[in-house]
């Protein structure tokens, strides 16, 4: 974009002014929005007259209370959210599941690890608590956890709710105010999640939280067990409550008249109050129409000046501005031009730069990933995954640990194929290697094996875990509709290293049960078996699917 020429008439004069610094620019803009209205006020000051600050007085009542109401329902929902990402976490869920198992121990002490992890990295969190449906404790994090006191009903409540959020209660303990609270447990062995969290956040002064009864919980930023025993005159609660949003005036304990605004939050039947003197009410204030009259003619000039340094400031930073939207949304092709001086053209200079490394890296990661990955499913290719799972047999074998291989091959997949062309095969290949995404952890591999297999890769997982892996792919690729009608797969399962302890030996192990599974009638799962490890009749290692070796296809 190429500036008008009485832009760069204007643009040359303020650099003859030494303002081509934005800094400068800047500078001269707050000085001139600062000096310009103030002298404006300055001169008219004297005839102001006493007004009534009733109007202004409302207004910051209602903006402060709707900010310290936002500020702790904001509080609110951050800390249920770390609570329901910890309670939804795969380590929980597991867990949960053998804590009444033989590895009970085991899982009970992985629980507490991640609760203490949870709690270190929440802030204001000084507890957790994992409970079962009847009110149990399962599991809990080091600290205080006194205040955990559900009901059996709430915490039931709980089935058919997202959150439970308890009393606010003082914590001798923690010498502090705290409340509780508490999400559910989906998909686990267990009832119920809970977590503490104790201490307000500091408030403007004469900012207090209050119950719906009127019962104090902080004051200023200020809590104390004498606080949270105190509670606001009866009729000054009903009143702030009847007329939320509304100034109201009355009495303190002290006998201090007060002006204040009430603001509910009921996600927690809590309510914000912000308190003033009356004596504000009684204040001088207000401006005549002269004033009115300066201080429009005072912004008019500085937004003229505005105006004019926004030719040299303003408008390449909005130009350098739609260059970096496009780059973030992924068009590297976006040409950056260099048209300025000052800091502004040092930094367009610096985001040409970084755009020109950004094209060059993205193009080297591109070549990256295709080299590892399939090109019609997207996922990891053969080649890549085979060097993955020798690296995981060294890492198990040095560690002691075992992992599981899965191998799924497409039931019918030359019929299918021939039937309704490759076109629709492709796009079941694809559905297919989506739900093989959807249904494995982020920490497994899956790769497209070749032609219509599969397989899979799970992370210290026995054959016990790999088989219900496999049978929860089996009922999602069997219950999807594909183009041309339902699909299904045949699953092989292998365990390092008692079916292999190489990636060969597993995989020939993965393909001898899933070549069993065919046999028994496809659309099925199959372990290997012990003392399986990929070897025919007379210890003749099997090939892993070798397509000569196979008397049915499909």
């Amino acid at each position: 974009m190429t500036p008008n020429p009485w832009q760069e008439a204007v643009a040359r004069r303020l650099r003859a002014l030494h303002l081509d610094s934005l800094r400068r620019q800047v500078l001269v803009l707050a000085v001139a929005a600062a000096v310009l209205p103030a002298l404006a006020i300055l001169i008219v000051s004297s005839r102001q007259s006493h007004g009534s600050r009733g109007d202004q007085v409302a207004r910051e009542l209602r903006g402060l209370s709707a900010e310290a109401a936002w500020d702790i329902g904001q509080w609110r929902e951050e800390h249920l959210h770390d609570l329901q990402v910890a309670a939804s976490s795969y380590t929980v869920s597991e867990n949960l599941t053998r804590v009444q198992g033989r590895a009970a121990a085991a899982a009970l002490g992985r629980l507490r690890d991640n609760l203490n992890s949870v709690r270190d990295r929440t802030a204001d969190c000084d507890a957790l608590v994992l409970l079962d449906a009847r009110g149990r404790v399962v599991a809990g994090s080091g600290g205080r956890m006194s205040g955990v006191q559900f009901s059996l009903d709430k915490l039931n409540g709980l089935r058919t709710s997202e959150a439970l959020v308890g009393d606010a209660y003082w914590d001798a303990g923690l010498a502090k105010a705290a409340v509780t609270l508490a999400v559910p447990v989906r998909g686990g062995g267990g009832g119920g999640g809970g977590g503490g969290g104790g201490g307000g956040e500091g408030q403007p002064r004469d900012v207090y939280m209050v119950t719906d009864q009127g019962r104090l919980i902080l004051k200023a930023g200020q809590s104390s067990a004498e606080l949270m025993r105190t509670k606001l005159p009866t009729a000054s609660t009903q009143s702030l409550f009847d007329k939320e949003g509304m100034s109201v005036i009355y009495k303190r304990a002290d006998g201090q008249e007060v002006v204040a605004t009430l603001r509910r939050l009921p996600a927690l039947h809590w309510a914000a109050v912000v308190e003033m003197p009356s004596a504000v009410l009684r204040e001088a204030g207000g401006i005549g129409g002269g004033t009115v009259a300066m201080l429009v003619l005072a912004l008019a000039a500085v937004a003229a000046l505005a105006g004019l340094l926004a030719l040299v400031t303003l408008r390449p930073l909005r130009r350098l501005t739609a260059v970096a939207e496009k780059v973030a949304a992924g068009d590297l092709s976006v040409e950056v031009l260099v048209g300025s001086g000052g800091e502004v053209g040092l930094l367009t200079q610096v985001f040409k730069n970084l755009v020109t490394r950004v094209r060059e890296r993205d193009s080297q990661g591109e070549l990256e990933r295709l080299s590892v990955t399939d090109a019609l499913t997207g996922l990891y290719n053969r080649r890549h995954l085979m060097g993955t799972l020798a690296n995981e047999v060294q890492r198990s074998r040095r560690l002691r640990r075992t992992f599981s291989v899965l191998l799924a091959d497409v039931d019918r997949f030359k019929q299918y194929n021939d039937t309704h062309g490759h076109l629709a095969g492709d796009a079941a290949l694809v559905k297919i290697a989506e739900i093989l995404r959807k249904t494995t952890r982020g920490v497994d591999s899956v790769a497209r094996y070749g032609g219509e297999e599969f397989l899979v890769m799970l992370i210290e997982a026995p054959i016990g875990t790999a088989v219900t892996v496999a049978e929860r792919i089996r009922a999602r690729v069997a219950g999807e509709a594909f183009e041309g009608g339902q699909m299904t797969v045949s699953i092989g399962s292998a365990e390092y290293p008692a079916h292999g302890d190489t990636p060969e030996e597993l995989i020939a192990s993965a393909d001898a049960a899933m070549y069993e599974a065919k046999n028994a009638g496809r659309d099925r799962v199959v372990a290997a078996r012990l003392g399986d490890r990929g070897e025919g009749e007379g210890g003749e290692r099997r090939e892993p699917k070798g397509r000569k070796a196979r008397k049915e296809p499909g």
